[in-house]
């Protein structure tokens, strides 16, 4: 086997087109695209609004779950990579990759041995913690691992809610002899998909003001201003960016874009500073039924905590797509021929990519490469 055909080895069916002219309308589907013109506008986009904003950015692994994809964020300027889960935090670390942040509490023997075992295995590995029980059963590892206190602002699923309990909790780090506190974390992600700049303020605004609350107790009180303050999304990125109070920005749809992120105003004045970059590619199966053809992507393919999937090419303007079994779409009132290929916007990325299996990274009807979805799964 050469070594050109080695590297291609398991990297699914459309390997085979890769680098091949009009290979976009050749692929087997349902295919996972990613539309490298706008990913890489995403990137540079991104990197400049964040130097010019003074914030670090520690983009969200969780949207794209590829090393390839956190490799070239941290070449872009990134300073590390965030991630939701331990499967996450495992595949980057072992790929070498810095600044890896798992953003969840670790619960559970099984997950903390996991976090145990990374500890001094990548530059500046770091955990959260929420709870007291959780710092000790981090401590019960034996392992040096550097932390960050997880902060409820007002989402109420993980972090510290009340002032008080974030000064406890910082007061317990600082006093570990296996842990080093390096700072607090922050986020909201009910906030992320407001649509209104305006409305979106206005809740994030409250929100805020709590993070301010504990930033301030912990100057006053134990005199201690955390090194990192991290947190925010890609919805809230203006608001954090005038705020002034993160060192660091957890962006991660940014790369993608997606339906629900199209019908955001990002900013309060201006068109959203990124493009659409991540589609899936259908083909339609059956035209019996002439007005209404069916389509291989069904709800194995889409993620349906988010809007319907949105016609991108291959349709009419005003056609729309509608979910049709678990292995099938259709997209009533058109007429398209058996084997035409449709593209459809993400309805919501992160949990869309983690039904994949790979990238099909295409630069107009050319497949450049095509890149693994590293660290899908549930762990």
């Amino acid at each position: 086997m050469t070594m050109r055909n080695e590297r291609r080895a398991g990297l699914g069916p459309n390997a085979p087109l890769i680098g091949a002219l009009r290979a976009r309308q050749g692929l087997a589907t349902p295919a996972l695209i990613l539309d490298l013109n706008a990913f890489e506008h995403n990137l540079k986009t991104m990197a400049r609004l964040c130097k010019r904003a003074g914030l670090a950015l520690r983009p969200h692994a969780k949207s794209h779950k590829s090393v390839e994809i956190a490799r070239r964020q941290i070449a872009a300027g990134a300073v590390g990579i965030s991630v939701a889960t331990v499967r996450e935090a495992a595949v980057m670390v072992e790929a070498g990759l810095p600044g890896v942040l798992l953003t969840t509490p670790v619960v559970g023997d099984i997950k903390l041995d996991i976090v145990s075992g990374l500890a001094g295995r990548s530059k500046d590995f770091m955990v959260v913690v929420d709870t007291l029980a959780g710092v000790e059963a981090l401590e019960r590892g034996g392992r040096k691992l550097t932390v960050l206190v997880d902060l409820d602002i007002g989402m109420t699923r993980t972090g510290v809610p009340d002032v008080a309990g974030a000064l406890a909790l910082i007061r317990r780090v600082q006093s570990s002899k296996v842990l080093k506190l390096a700072g607090v974390q922050a986020y909201s992600g009910m906030v992320q998909h407001i649509t209104l700049p305006a409305d979106r303020e206005k809740v994030y605004g409250v929100e805020l003001r709590q993070l301010e609350a504990v930033l301030k107790a912990a100057d006053t009180q134990l005199g201690y201003k955390p090194d990192i303050v991290t947190g925010g999304g890609t919805g809230s990125f203006e608001i954090d960016r005038r705020a002034g109070l993160l060192t660091e920005c957890q962006c991660g749809s940014y790369v993608f874009m997606d339906v629900q992120y199209e019908d955001v105003q990002l900013l309060s004045t201006g068109p959203n500073p990124f493009k659409t970059a991540l589609f899936v590619q259908c083909t339609v199966i059956s035209n019996n039924h002439s007005t209404s053809p069916t389509t291989d992507g069904g709800f194995k393919t889409f993620s349906m905590d988010g809007p319907i999937p949105r016609l991108a090419r291959g349709a009419s303007a005003q056609a729309e797509y509608k979910y049709f079994g678990d292995e099938f779409g259709k997209v009533p009132g058109e007429k398209l021929k058996l084997g035409a290929k449709v593209e459809l916007v993400t309805p919501h990325c992160d949990p869309t990519v983690n039904m994949h299996d790979f990238y099909h990274c295409v630069r107009g009807n050319v497949l450049e490469d095509i890149w693994r979805v590293d660290a899908r799964g549930s762990l």
